[in-house]
């Protein structure tokens, strides 16, 4: 089976922060979601799009600043996925993914 590793951190100053949550931060479920899929257009290549989300299970908040580690495998059609920081696991689940036509 294939996998991939990769790593992101979503900066302090990122625009959505202030609002999730005021007073106490943390990196929005989205867009941990959003770095899984650029973490697999890089593995796979750019014309990756993603068609949908079958299972996603958030279970610990990723903070500001915090790098997290994104591990992905292929599952036939699909790729897992499972993010970790700090050896907390975050969210872990698949993707459903087609290759745009050229």
């Amino acid at each position: 089976m294939a996998d991939f590793r990769g790593q992101a951190t979503v900066p302090s100053t990122h625009p959505c922060l202030p609002g999730h949550f005021p007073g106490r931060p943390v990196v929005p479920g989205v867009l941990l979601l959003e770095q899984v899929l650029e973490a697999a257009q890089r593995w796979r290549g750019p014309a990756l799009r993603l068609t949908g989300l079958p299972m996603v299970k958030f279970l610990s908040p990723l903070q500001p600043d915090e790098r997290c580690d994104i591990h992905l495998e292929e599952d036939g059609a699909r790729i897992r996925f499972t993010c970790t920081a700090g050896g907390r696991v975050l969210a872990q689940g698949s993707l459903a993914l087609a290759a745009e036509a050229p």
